[in-house]
């Protein structure tokens, strides 16, 4: 017997995290807390970034709202004829930080694989709060929903993936009502889920608080690990397996939420990647998330 709405939001799910000690928080969910020198992983992709900007017929800074962090890019493939795949990649920075400007080599490395790549930027808190920053994120998938045919993309074969925050925001997608925002059709053929936090009231009891400014209200709408799923599509959710378990077993829990919904679900650690090593492997077309994104194209 298929679970109502009503019914599975309010079915109760473990979260592992519950049990972790207040002083133990922030080496489980603030990844910067405990790699060091973050920064260090974007300084040494920014050859391949400054190449990426270079990329045949890159079209920067589409503008798909009324702010100046609602802009994206998009990455054609090179002499490709449309209707072509498209893919949208959601940045991460915990709701506070990083920008489509980062992730160029996003762009390049899906283009080259025959994805018209679509990289954006969303608000930010503490500017914005999370309402804010969900809804940007939303808006731009819309807009490419409805936009995307006219730069050669096909919206029937949209595919999604997220890091971090953008896999939360990746998840936020997946559980729209699209219908009551005048998109009854939207499809989705495949979401890559990338070492993200799906609930986010564990990031409260970080450092992370004082630019994030939840509240109860926020983190009840935006926590998905509890809100049903909508958009009907294969998922796959990925967790680095060097990250600290609470992380991880937000990961397993989200995954365990689809499969409940009746999704098809595949859920790994991949190798012994951090949290910042695994946005790499999209520089690698044989690595678990290239092998999981590229999975929708040749379906």
């Amino acid at each position: 017997m298929k679970t109502s709405e009503q019914e599975f939001e309010n079915k109760p799910a473990t979260r592992p995290w519950h049990s972790i000690a207040p002083e133990d928080m922030e080496s489980h969910f603030n990844p910067r807390a405990i790699i060091p020198d973050v920064e260090g992983y974007s300084r040494r992709r920014e050859g391949v970034n400054e190449q990426a900007r270079g990329w045949p017929g890159r079209i920067a800074d589409i503008s798909y709202g009324d702010t100046d962090r609602k802009v994206l890019d998009i990455y054609p493939p090179k002499d490709a004829q449309g209707p072509l795949p498209v893919h949208l990649f959601i940045h991460g920075g915990f709701w506070r930080s990083r920008s489509k400007d980062e992730f160029p080599y996003v762009g390049q490395a899906l283009a080259e694989q025959g994805f018209l790549t679509v990289v954006i930027t969303y608000p930010l808190c503490p500017e914005s709060d999370l309402d804010a920053v969900v809804e940007g994120t939303r808006q731009a998938f819309q807009w490419v929903a409805e936009n995307i045919a006219d730069y050669g993309g096909d919206p029937a074969r949209i595919s999604i993936s997220g890091h971090s925050a953008g896999a939360h925001l990746g998840a936020a997608i997946l559980a729209e009502d699209w219908a009551a925002r005048d998109l009854p059709n939207v499809q989705i053929e495949n979401a890559v889920l990338i070492s993200g936090i799906y609930d986010p009231e564990p990031a409260r009891h970080t450092t992370v608080m004082a630019e994030i400014n939840l509240t109860d209200d926020l983190i009840a709408r935006h926590d998905y690990t509890t809100h049903a799923p909508r958009v009907k599509c294969p998922v796959t959710v990925i967790a680095g397996g060097g990250e600290p378990r609470g992380w991880i077993s937000q990961s397993e829990v989200y995954a365990e939420h689809l499969r409940r919904a009746g999704y098809d679900v595949t859920y790994f650690e991949s190798g012994q990647d951090n949290h910042f090593d695994l946005q790499n492997q999209y520089l690698d077309p044989a690595s678990d998330i290239m092998t999981a994104i590229l999975g929708s194209q040749n379906a």
